[in-house]
């Protein structure tokens, strides 16, 4: 019953036996997690996390939900409070409840009425190269000489 994730990849050289599809994770209200939390599915945390929380996939924090850490993912919706950077790559959603104290780093923001933040916000595509943007001038010169 419990042997067909042992035997599906087993003898393939480079290859995990764990199963690796996403999944939802839920922490539940009343749970408290001290640590890192790590997922390639989506978590829905309307506990209290201290620490981490990454995922390749969906962030939800519930309006009992607690972060006090970082949030990395792709997307979030947000009811909760997080006190720390949240760095989402596709969408951030602040519903009404949402509370974050910390920087905000997203391709996309969409803002409630009633939802509050401190710190900062960027948003769009990451500039990689920032350190040539002040400088166009000599970036010229080295390439004509």
């Amino acid at each position: 019953m419990f042997n067909n994730k042992e035997k599906k990849n087993a003898g393939v050289p480079g290859k995990s036996s764990e199963n690796t599809t996403a999944s939802i994770n839920l922490i539940g209200a009343g749970t408290v997690i001290e640590g890192d939390v790590r997922s390639n599915g989506d978590i829905r945390i309307d506990g209290t996390v201290h620490g981490k929380v990454v995922s390749k996939a969906k962030v939800v924090v519930g309006s009992t939900g607690t972060v006090d850490g970082d949030v990395t993912c792709q997307n979030s919706d947000l009811s909760g409070t997080v006190k720390g950077k949240m760095s989402v790559s596709d969408l951030l959603f602040l519903k009404s409840s949402a509370k974050i104290i910390g920087d905000i780093v997203t391709g996309k923001l969409v803002v409630e009425v009633g939802a509050t933040f401190t710190g900062s916000c960027n948003m769009g595509p990451v500039i990689k190269d920032i350190k040539y943007v002040d400088k166009p001038a000599e970036n010229a010169k080295e390439k004509t000489a």
